[in-house]
């Protein structure tokens, strides 16, 4: 069986944080229900596939608020409401809503002053819309609502915050989200999750040493293919040489060389130089195999084999 992944590992990770202040309580469970299933005058829904969020929800609530969920059923996805009106209006009002009015959703800004509030709000809309793919493949992190101007003015939110999003809308949804990974790394830091954050960074310092040694890989593969490919052309012509001319009417440091290429049909000019009696330079070697090349092969006077 395959572990958890490691959106849910993010998750677990962000529910230890502890409920200490009443004002991030507050701002993290407004971040969860503008991301939430359902946050309407009837009924106030979450829906998760994450056990420690379904844990964490009903402390963050009674935390916050004071009491708890109306309905709480687990199993492979939790489902927590409320449908009491009067704890509904509660919730509303602490964010300055009127449920009666309220057609759409906006980020009521009094409520998230402080910086540790905001990041708390992120926490909670993470915690309820939000998800990340494995950081080893191709990363990507979303937060997705159901209120347009929520979208738009949580954007804006992270922008203050240094961070830089993109938006999208995809099947009536509204989706936050960052492709590169420092800024998922970021946002994980700034709301709470160390931890995800260095698993970010560890993938990615991960897929960078592995395509440098693949790049390495394929330069010294493709080298050899060069010195193997030139070695073929050099040892063809010196066959050639050694037919029509005979080896031993070179000049010696040319009959040297070439006697070096016939004994070492693969090797490499810098292999040459070292094989040389004494041992030359690259650079000498080089030159005396391009003399080597440039002699013109002439076929044998009529009447000799």
């Amino acid at each position: 069986m395959s572990g958890p992944s490691f959106s849910a590992g993010a998750k677990a990770e962000l529910c230890r944080a502890p409920l200490q202040r009443e004002c991030c309580a507050s701002a993290e469970a407004y971040g969860a229900l503008l991301f939430a299933n359902s946050f309407s005058a009837r009924e106030l829904r979450f829906i998760t596939a994450s056990p420690d969020f379904a844990q964490r929800l009903p402390r963050l609530w009674r935390r916050a608020f004071g009491f708890g969920f109306d309905e709480e059923r687990s199993g492979a996805r939790s489902v927590l409401s409320l449908r009491a009106p009067e704890k509904i209006r509660a919730v509303f009002e602490r964010f300055g809503y009127a449920p009666e009015e309220v057609l759409s959703h906006h980020i009521n800004l009094g409520v998230l002053e402080e910086g540790h509030c905001r990041a708390a709000f992120f926490r909670g809309a993470f915690l309820a819309g939000g998800s990340v793919t494995e950081p080893e493949k191709r990363c990507r992190l979303e937060l997705v609502t159901d209120h347009r101007s929520v979208c738009f003015e949580a954007r804006a939110l992270l922008l203050d915050m240094g961070l830089s999003p993109r938006d999208t809308l995809r099947a009536g949804h509204y989706v936050l989200y960052f492709k590169q990974s420092e800024a998922i790394e970021d946002f994980f830091t700034a709301i709470g999750a160390p931890g995800a954050a260095m698993e970010v960074m560890n993938a990615k310092i991960t897929k960078e040493m592995r395509s440098a040694v693949n790049r390495k890989v394929n330069c010294d593969s493709a080298n050899a293919d060069k010195i193997v490919s030139a070695a073929q052309g050099q040892l063809e012509h010196i066959r050639a040489l050694e037919r029509t001319q005979g080896l031993e009417n070179l000049p010696p440091p040319l009959r040297e060389v070439a006697l070096l290429r016939i004994a070492n049909p693969e090797a490499s000019l810098s292999d040459l130089a070292q094989l040389s009696d004494p041992p030359l330079s690259k650079s000498a070697v080089n030159h005396r195999m391009r003399k080597l090349m440039a002699y013109e092969v002439t076929p044998p006077p009529k009447g000799e084999a």
